[in-house]
């Protein structure tokens, strides 16, 4: 078994562009942040259980489970998924049991699923938190789609990015796609202009969009359902 060594981010040999016609997106990017970070914000056009569970790609070498995950996805979510993400991040569908959590009877058959597992597993020591944008303007009629990233190591170096339209860069993916990339130490302004974009969104104080938990979303019938985005799966 090879031991897997902690680096920062500045110590990574990052491109500031990858491109599906000449990188491995997942394994040349998403993957050496991700392993080498304690904070990663997301924003996304949409979340679902296969592209939640390619976060393990790069969390399965993290020691440090104090690293937390923060994502803002637009509303559209097929049946299936979101039942199924709904049942994994509500507490009130769980129970405990000799000190440990146990899932109801309900997704009693989900948990035979290794990816559903693994899955459940990241958000517990993670801390994988989801928060919904819906537009709520005349500006804005259609769905939130931006899509950026932004990683954050021990050290506060930071790697931010924009592009790539897949919530978790999922490994199986095949689109055609490109990652502009910077990072703190040479880019520190539009860095810092990523990051007041994440937090205003998280802290609903970005203009046209109403930031939800994903929770009090589906309580309240804000998301829809969908059967359009099945095949992103």
């Amino acid at each position: 078994m090879i031991d897997f060594i902690i680096m920062g981010l500045r110590d990574l040999k990052l491109k500031q562009e990858y491109r599906s016609d000449r990188d491995d997106v997942v394994a040349e990017f998403f993957i050496p942040c991700l392993s080498n970070s304690i904070q990663y914000d997301r924003t996304i056009e949409f979340v679902s259980v296969k592209s939640l569970s390619t976060l393990t790609f790069g969390l399965e070498n993290i020691q440090d489970h104090h690293a937390k995950i923060r994502l803002v996805t637009g509303h559209r979510f097929s049946t299936s998924d979101l039942n199924a993400i709904v049942k994994l991040f509500d507490q009130r569908n769980h129970r405990k049991f000799n000190g440990k959590i146990n899932l109801d009877n309900k997704i009693g058959n989900m948990i035979r699923d290794s990816k559903i597992m693994q899955l459940k597993k990241i958000i517990e020591e993670f801390k994988v938190e989801i928060k919904v944008a819906i537009p709520n303007s005349e500006y804005v009629d259609g769905v939130f789609e931006e899509r950026m990233g932004i990683f954050r190591d021990t050290n506060d170096d930071i790697v931010a990015f924009s592009g790539t339209s897949n919530v978790t860069f999922d490994a199986e993916n095949r689109n055609f796609e490109s990652v502009d990339v910077f990072t703190s130490w040479d880019d520190k302004t539009r860095v810092e202009n990523k990051i007041n974009n994440f937090e205003n969104l998280w802290t609903n104080r970005t203009n046209y969009v109403e930031i939800y938990d994903l929770l009090y979303a589906e309580r309240k019938n804000l998301l829809k359902y969908t059967t359009e985005w099945a095949v992103y799966k």
